[in-house]
This record gives structure tokens, C-alpha cells and sequence, in this order.
């Protein structure tokens, strides 16, 4: 509403300057405005303000008698009619504020729940717990897939428990990067969520041995129903100590399929604060025109753990295997890099990655968000990235600090806004096939197949070779790189089976086909 709106009050000056001439006129001019005000007040909260209480405590809080002991002579009037209106103003204003609040915790929830989807009513088998493991995108995956396990089971499902003791060492919890309400409440027509155990279980639990287990890998429904419900119906309460790739990929049936889209991609929705300094960043970026999101793996722990080291010299080669060789838990220590890379198997260097990006004819001017941690001895590695593209930003440079220091020290949540970024870009470029790129990629395909580059890391260090000993000319590198990514573009494609091998066959979250628009079989193509 205008300023116009409102009844119209007299200046301080013209208060000076014109006194009123009675009390009786004054009395007139506040009761005049209150009224006007209580209608504005009616306006505003059609029906939920009980207007009556409201006039009662207002006309009860300024009394005429009350105003009497103070009106003794000109100037005393003066003060007292320039107190009684903010008094009233003041009162009014608390008033509508203690309504508001009311209506906020009335209303709104009713609002909500009116547009929420009816609970789905099952007889229930029990509750499940989960326990998350690794990254933010391994257990976002895990965590889809067990809202689709608790459904089909008919258990009740307690939100799930992050994983703080990974190498990044988050103590986020589930409530901290996506938000829990509306995880709970846009799935509640599917399968029962709660934020923990009923008390009667929770003091089972506590009094006896919680009975855990990891389910085994790559199971299809016939697994849970067989050996994991009987289990329901002996303990009550499950505990599942992991949750990374515990549904099989393929031979499950379709409606299984598409709820866990559902949870992944529409119900595991980011917590507010994510999603509010997540879409402030794709404001910017958005404003300044199209960007490429480049989500550049050769972070320190990266090239450690890979045992890549194109590129390094040999201080670097030293320091990253010694990191490698620091962690009991990494298994692979002795590493042939050469080899390893040319087997496609090593994530593209930022140097690798400029030609490729050039050779494709991205354009030179475009923004390049980089989403990744800090990349291994950036001020060297980067500069022929820098040069090829020098629109590079990072949140780090698009955010105020001010912004990111609540995300600071919490890996999941810093992976978060970059996983926000990367869905809304013009083109997705990952550089390695970890977790991100898998779960990014397919998130964009539900979105409408956006633009997704799959770099086919093989092909590409074969022709960097060739170009950098003068093999080939850059004209024919260039052609050669198009012609292996003709069909990488986050196309429509059959999702790629090998039976008894899921490690060798495509990712269901990377391609979830089952939840998109059906393809021609004469258009679709496996992506190698």
C-alpha cells in the first residue's frame, strides 16, 4: 500500500506551529486515525485478525481520562499529543506484529499442508536407519535409493545420518545441506520419514544391541524383500552402516526406478541457505552472460590418490606419493602413472584440459566457473587455462566472503553450492567420472538433456600426445577431438548394461532413462 493509503498526519512543525485548539479536537483526530488504521489492519489480514480483541486493547490502552492530568496548558498539550500518537502508532504496530506471528504458525502451516500429497497409509514393518559414506554426491545417491528400499519394504524411514568421518572430515549434518521439512514432507505420499526414532523404539534400541548391517552391493528388490524384511520382523530396527551402491543400476522394476529420481532430484532439495547463496552466484553469473561450469578434478588429494602426475616435476611426484603412502586406508600405492593415463584412467590436467576446451571451439570470452577445491600448484597449472579462457571465477571470487564463511571448514556444504551452480550452467564439463560428474550429469539430463561435455579422457591424451610432439597439426588435433565428442554432449542415450559386472556398466544416476522422455532406438547411442 502507498503512503497515499494511509490517513494523512500532521507534521511535527505543524504541530508547533497550529496547536489544536481543544483536547476534544485532538481525541477526535486519534480516534479517526485508529479507526482508519484498524480498516487498513482488516485489509491486510482478511479474517485472521479478531478485530474486536484488537479494538479493545487499543481504545482500552488510551484512555480519555488518562490524557486529562496532562493537558495543563499549551505546551504540556503539545508534548502529550505528539506522545499519544506514537503511543498508538507503537501500539498498533505491536499489535499486528502478536497477530502475524499468530497467523504464521496458523495459517501458513495450513497453507502448506493443503498443497502437500496425502500420507500414504501402509502397515508398517519397521524403522530403518542409514548411515551415509563418502562425498556429499555418493551419499546423496545412496541416500535416493534408500527412500526407495524403505518404500518397498514398507519400513518407516529415519532421515539419514551423514558421513563426518571422511577424509574431509565434515561434521555436517543431513539438516545442514538439504532441507530436512520438505525431504520429509514432498515424499510423504511414497514412504514414512522421521527425524528419529519414536521413543518406545529408541528405548528398545538403548536397552538391547541396534541390530547393523551393510546391505549388499548392487541388489535388486528381490534381495531386500527376501533376506531384509525377515530381518525387519525379528529386530524391528535396522541399521544399514552403508549406503553407496546398494541398489542395482538395472533389472529393477520402473516405478522403483522412478522414485529414486524423484528423491534424487526433486526431493533432495538443499537446505535455504545453500540454495539462497547458490542462486545468488547463478544471479551474477547469469547477468554477466553464459558460463561454463569446468569441474577440474587435480585437487592435492586427486593427483595423491590417482598417482597421476603428468606434469609434475619431480618435488611434486615426491610429495604426492608420500601424501598417498600417508593414508593406511588407500589401498593402491604403487601407481604406473604413464600408464594409468594412457589407459584413459587419470583426470585430465588443467593444461589438457585448455586444448580440449579449445579445440571444441568454446568460446574464449565465456565465463568458466571452476568448480572444484583448490587445485594442486594453481599459480603454474592454471596459467595456460587462464590464457586460453580469462573469464576464470570460483565462488571464492563471485560471493562476498562474508556469504561463504558460514560454509567454511564444511567441504559438503562448499561441494553443495558448487553442485547448485553446476545444474543451472549453459554447459557442464567435468573432468574425471567422479561421483559429481556421474550424479550432475544425470540431474542435467532430467532437467531437459542441458549440455553436458563428456571429455573422453582416452582418446584426448592420445591426440594432446600427437599435438604436443608435432604429430599432427592443430586443425587436424582439433578436428579429431570434435569428432570423438559428436556424440558426448549429454545427448539422449540407452544407459549402457553389462550383466554381472555393475562397475563396468553405466552409473543409473548418471543416466537415468527411466525417468526421461522415451528415445528412438535409431538416435540412441552408448556413450563410452
Amino acid at each position: 500500500m502507498d503512503r497515499k493509503d494511509y490517513p494523512m498526519e500532521p507534521e511535527l512543525e505543524e504541530m508547533k506551529e497550529k496547536p489544536y485548539k481543544s483536547k476534544v479536537l485532538y481525541l477526535r483526530y486519534t480516534g479517526a486515525m485508529k479507526a482508519e488504521l484498524l480498516k487498513v489492519l482488516e485489509r491486510l489480514v482478511p479474517g485472521g485478525i479478531k478485530t474486536d480483541k484488537l479494538k479493545s486493547f487499543i481504545n482500552g490502552s488510551i484512555k480519555a481520562k488518562k490524557l486529562e492530568g496532562f493537558v495543563i496548558g499549551r505546551a504540556r498539550l503539545e508534548r502529550l499529543k505528539l506522545w499519544a500518537a506514537r503511543v498508538t502508532t507503537v501500539l498498533l504496530l505491536w499489535a499486528i506484529t502478536v497477530q502475524l506471528k499468530a497467523l504464521g504458525e496458523t495459517l501458513l502451516p495450513r497453507i502448506s499442508q493443503s498443497s502437500l500429497p496425502p500420507e500414504r497409509v501402509y502397515e508398517n514393518n519397521g524403522y530403518l536407519m542409514v548411515s551415509s559414506n563418502g562425498g556429499l554426491n555418493q551419499m546423496r545417491s545412496g541416500i535416493s535409493d534408500m527412500v526407495a528400499i524403505a518404500r518397498y519394504m514398507n519400513v518407516t524411514l529415519i532421515v539419514p545420518e551423514m558421513d563426518n568421518t571422511s577424509f574431509w572430515n565434515d561434521q555436517s549434518q543431513f539438516k545442514d545441506i538439504f532441507d530436512v521439512d520438505y525431504f520429509i514432507a514432498s515424499l510423504r505420499d511414497e514412504v514414512r520419514i522421521l527425524k528419529e526414532l519414536p521413543p518406545e523404539q529408541k528405548k528398545k534400541v538403548e536397552l538391547e544391541s541396534l541390530y547393523s548391517m551393510p546391505p549388499i552391493s548392487w541388489s535388486n528388490m528381490t534381495y531386500y524383500y527376501n533376506t531384509i524384511i525377515p530381518r525387519f520382523k525379528t529386530y524391528e530396527v535396522v541399521h544399514f552402516t552403508k549406503t553407496d551402491a546398494r541398489l542395482a543400476n538395472n533389472g529393477i522394476p520402473e516405478e522403483v526406478q522412478k522414485l529414486r529420481c524423484r528423491a534424487n532430484y526433486q526431493a533432495l532439495r538443499f537446505a535455504p541457505p545453500i540454495e539462497e547463496l547458490g542462486g545468488k552466484i547463478v544471479r551474477i553469473l547469469m547477468e554477466r552472460g553464459p558460463f561454463l561450469v569446468l569441474h577440474l578434478r587435480y585437487e592435492m588429494d586427486m593427483v595423491a590418490f590417482s598417482g597421476c602426475t603428468e606434469g609434475c616435476n619431480e618435488e611434486e611426484i615426491e610429495e604426492t606419493t608420500k601424501m598417498r603412502y600417508e593414508y593406511p586406508w588407500w589401498k593402491e600405492k604403487e601407481i604406473d602413472s604413464d600408464k594409468k593415463r594412457k589407459a584413459g584412467l587419470c583426470p585430465l590436467t588443467p593444461e589438457e584440459t585448455a586444448l580440449a576446451l579449445r579445440a571444441l571451439d568454446i568460446d574464449p570470452n565465456i565465463q568458466v566457473y571452476i568448480a572444484a577445491g583448490d587445485i594442486y600448484k594453481a599459480e603454474r597449472r592454471m596459467a595456460p587455462l587462464k590464457e586460453a579462457f580469462p573469464n576464470l571465477v570460483r565462488k571464492e571470487t563471485l560471493a562476498e566472503a562474508s556469504d561463504l564463511l558460514p560454509f567454511q571448514s564444511h567441504s559438503n556444504q562448499m561441494a553443495a553450492l558448487d553442485y547448485y551452480v553446476s545444474i543451472k550452467s549453459d554447459i557442464f564439463v567435468p573432468t574425471y567420472g567422479g561421483n559429481m560428474a556421474k550424479v550432475v550429469e544425470g540431474h542435467r539430463r532430467y532437467l531437459g538433456f542441458k549440455k553436458t561435455i563428456l571429455l573422453d579422457r582416452k582418446v584426448l591424451v592420445d591426440l594432446v600426445d600427437l599435438y604436443n610432439n608435432g604429430s599432427v597439426s592443430w586443425n587436424e588435433f582439433s578436428f579429431g577431438v570434435k569428432a570423438a565428442h559428436a556424440d558426448r554432449m549429454g545427448n539422449p542415450t540407452t544407459r549402457l548394461e553389462v550383466p554381472g559386472k555393475p562397475k563396468l556398466e553405466d552409473y543409473f544416476y548418471t543416466n537415468p532413462q527411466e525417468c526421461l522422455a522415451p528415445i528412438d532406438d535409431e538416435d540412441s547411442n552408448n556413450e563410452d
